[in-house]
């Protein structure tokens, strides 16, 4: 199985794009919790793309419904809604590339 894609990344790029700069199709800001969340860009891959990386395609489109799911059943209930309610269609975004 193949766990690291061959192409490689610059580590930390949201920290060091500009904002409004597009990378890898993602427009990023500072301290951008739903895009690019600090705590998972440690090292040269963002988590979301290594959990790609170990899933079959069925498996990956079931995380990710599961997480777009997670996100709008709780947004009523934490401190951050609208965050809550981004982050759920970043997730059906994400979806939705992987379908078409």
């Amino acid at each position: 199985m193949k766990l690291w894609n061959t192409i490689p990344l610059k580590e930390n790029m949201a920290d060091e794009a500009e904002i409004g700069t597009e990378v890898n199709d993602i427009i990023f800001s500072k301290n951008d919790n739903v895009n690019s969340p600090p705590h998972y860009k440690y090292g040269k891959k963002e988590t979301i793309d290594v959990i790609k990386d170990c899933m079959t395609n069925d498996e990956y489109h079931g995380y990710l419904k599961g997480n777009v799911l997670k996100y709008i059943s709780r947004y009523k209930f934490k401190g951050e809604p609208l965050e809550d309610l981004k982050k759920a269609q970043w997730y059906l975004d994400r979806l939705v590339k992987e379908v078409e």
